[in-house]
């Protein structure tokens, strides 16, 4: 895009409070002064939801004695729910409230939900009584407890609704895009707010995990509530400084009308010169850039084409939107058809970070997780923290060490494009997947031909290989996630339509929710093709009977096929604002306009 979109884009901006066609100097972006409160809420909402939501199926079963399978499903369903939910939250915000309304609406509703589950816990009458009798009876939660139970599990889903795609793009929205250091600003935003949300991530896995399961279920969940309160705090005081953008109606009406127009005129032949010929007003939006005329998808084209039978109206409207689309409508819908495939490679690879956050935790079990032989040993589920502490170390080094080198050479505001970030995690991922087989493998070696070193709580047999060469996999996927997931949040956000800027965030959820679908679809696959004929399946309890290194490889295989499909798509995606005759994944910076080149 040039200097010229940007002045335009920047022109255009409309502010809560302000003239809806605000000149810019109206528009007073005051960037890192307001991210303490835009991060500080970040910060204390993550610490808040996570150190609530980390422990909640042993909640379930020690507290409410709901069954494991039972409550296995119950944090399924919900999780999938809240993953699913920031789509409508993104609509929602980008059609009715705005991003500010949206986040500060869902905040409060978070905070509800975290008090009501407090409460399930502080007061006895809310949840069933302690087990008795040493046979360990125990009665399940009535119905009127876990009415209350569901209820606040519905205000989390509203607060994760909200606050899951708007925080992220709220944030980027404070610093100046029509800038050369307001597009660097926004870049490093996008690391730091990873920063601070695998940091909370951290203290929730630790901390308030150890608070909630050895001094208190009411205290552990108390400071989470404290927390929340702290985060609907921060970000209130902060109003002053915000600049909040003003929705402009749906753009999903606006996509309807252009997939309708076009199969209205199916038959009629496209113009010899679209750029010139096609319906093209001027912008009347007060948000959205204007984009120029691409060749691809030209079928949408035919949305724009100018017939016979169409009216004008005297302010350069069609008469009938449902015939008669702007050449602007056209290429907001190309924006996102040509997100799409990338998106797919982005559920791909949480799929095989979702498999390996699950087995890890297997593996340690039946692995020496004592430190230089002595009696501590690390809990299982603790290993993760070395992920996100990998993760936590290197967003510092790459954005304010490496970046700068990189932009020196590359004269690219993030050092690398959001495709090159892209591709680098997933190159990463599959390295990491084959380092977990290879690990896998040998651990599994050893407790087959050499002595082990005890049994788990269920009986297997635990390998005396040391936990710590999980190490370098876990270290590799939290370099790949420092790629990988942060580039495809900063490309959906550059990428989208900027009246679709929430919805954008909400991609990366929704590509989580996917995944973890798929995830369990592939798991029960390989649990029952592999398990014919009485033959031990590759996924049995006991690692040591199991093939994990095999299904592992198996991921390895469908990751490395999945980053043959991203280098096409990389290949072919045409970045937003990028005229025909360009080349395709190239736009020159020297003009002062965004490279995403491969």
């Amino acid at each position: 895009m040039s200097t010229k979109g940007f002045q335009r884009t920047l022109e255009m901006e409309k502010v809560e409070g302000g003239d809806s066609k605000a000149a810019p100097e109206s528009v007073k972006y005051h960037g890192w002064k307001s991210m303490p409160y835009v991060i500080g809420n970040e910060t204390f909402e993550k610490l808040g939801t996570l150190g609530t939501l980390a422990n909640l199926l042993v909640y379930l079963t020690s507290v409410f004695h709901i069954k494991s399978i039972t409550a296995v499903t119950m944090v399924n369903i919900f999780h999938g729910t809240t993953n699913m939910a920031p789509v409508l939250g993104a609509f929602i915000s980008d059609t009715y409230l705005g991003r500010y309304a949206t986040i500060g609406f869902a905040s409060l509703a978070s905070l509800l939900g975290m008090m009501l589950l407090t409460l399930t816990a502080a007061i006895p009458a809310l949840h069933p009584p302690p087990c008795k009798g040493s046979q360990q009876e125990c009665k399940g939660p009535t119905l009127s407890q876990l009415s209350v139970l569901i209820s606040a599990f519905f205000l989390f889903t509203i607060g994760a609704g909200g606050i899951r795609p708007c925080n992220l793009a709220f944030g980027a929205d404070q610093f100046n895009p029509n800038t050369e250091s307001g597009r660097k600003d926004i870049a490093s935003f996008f690391n730091w707010y990873y920063c601070t949300f695998t940091v909370a991530m951290m203290i929730s896995s630790t901390f308030i995990i150890y608070v909630q399961s050895n001094i208190s279920w009411t205290l552990g969940l108390a400071i989470p509530a404290v927390l929340m309160l702290f985060s609907c705090i921060a970000f209130f005081i902060g109003t002053k400084l915000y600049v909040r953008v003003k929705p402009e109606g749906s753009p999903f009406t606006s996509f309807a009308q252009v997939v309708v127009a076009a199969f209205k005129k199916r038959r009629v032949n496209l113009p010899e010169l679209p750029e010139k010929e096609l319906f093209d007003p001027p912008l009347n939006s007060s948000l959205v850039t204007k984009l120029p005329h691409t060749d691809q998808f030209k079928v949408l084209d035919k949305a724009a084409a100018i017939t016979s039978k169409d009216e004008i109206k005297s302010n350069s409207e069609g008469a009938d939107p449902w015939r008669l689309c702007t050449l602007q409508q056209v290429e907001e819908v190309k924006c996102f058809v040509r997100i799409i495939p990338v998106w797919t490679c982005g559920v791909m690879f949480f799929i095989t970070l979702s498999q390996q956050q699950s087995y890890v935790v297997y593996q340690a079990l039946q692995m020496d997780r004592r430190l230089r032989k002595s009696s501590f040993e690390i809990p299982a589920g603790s290993f993760v923290v070395f992920n996100m502490l990998a993760l936590t170390l290197w967003i510092p080094i790459y954005d304010r060490l490496i970046v700068p080198q990189l932009r020196k050479i590359t004269k690219c505001p993030g050092g690398i494009t959001m495709l090159q970030r892209i591709g680098i995690g997933l190159v990463i991922s599959i390295v990491g997947t084959v380092v977990s087989a290879i690990v896998e493998k040998h651990r599994r070696d050893i407790a087959l031909h050499k002595p082990t070193v005890g049994n788990t709580s269920t009986g297997e047999a635990v390998s005396s290989m040391s936990s710590l060469w999980l190490l370098p996999q876990l270290i590799l996927f939290g370099l790949s996630e420092g790629f990988a997931i942060i580039g495809q949040n900063e490309f959906y956000y550059q990428q989208f339509p900027e009246n679709m800027r929430s919805i954008a965030g909400a991609m990366l959820f929704l590509g989580m929710a996917i995944s973890s679908y798929a995830s369990g679809i592939l798991v029960t696959i390989v649990h029952k093709v592999t398990g014919r004929n009485g033959r031990k399946n590759w996924l049995a309890q006991d690692l040591n009977e199991a093939r994990l290194d095999l299904f592992y490889m198996i991921i390895a295989g469908a990751a490395v096929l999945n980053f043959v499909y991203f280098i096409v798509c990389a290949k072919w995606y045409r970045v937003k604002g990028t005229a025909n005759g360009a080349k395709p994944m190239v736009v020159s910076e020297r003009k002062e306009e965004k490279s995403l080149s491969v």
